[in-house]
């Protein structure tokens, strides 16, 4: 998506430290950080919503679950971490782009 502002960073236009990437996704730091460790991971693949998933979309994420996972040690992430999919302007998504929040360093509180 053109205005997209995940899409910018994704494709180079909006630069940002990748700490991971593949076909399929990045991992960036989040710039407005909710714990000690917070990193993004963004699919590459513009969607919004899960409600707007197929099975190729699925695929996807499940693709992003399975990294998430192998990447936790070198994340810093390996005490634990909380994963977050924010969903639409009630549920805090503040960019309507698909991406996981993980959240960790710290021991977190809360829920």
């Amino acid at each position: 998506m053109k205005d997209c502002i995940f899409c910018k960073i994704i494709r180079g236009e909006i630069p940002s430290e990748r700490y991971y990437e593949d076909e399929d996704m990045i991992v960036i730091k989040d710039i407005e950080p909710k714990a000690k460790l917070h990193y993004l991971c963004i699919p590459k693949t513009h969607f919004a919503l899960l409600s707007e998933m197929d099975g190729e979309k699925a695929e996807l994420l499940k693709r992003c679950f399975e990294k998430i996972a192998a990447l936790q040690e070198k994340l810093g992430l390996r005490d634990g971490y909380r994963i977050i999919v924010n969903q639409g302007e009630n549920g805090g998504q503040s960019v309507r782009h698909l991406h996981i929040h993980l959240l960790g360093g710290e021991k977190l509180t809360g829920f």
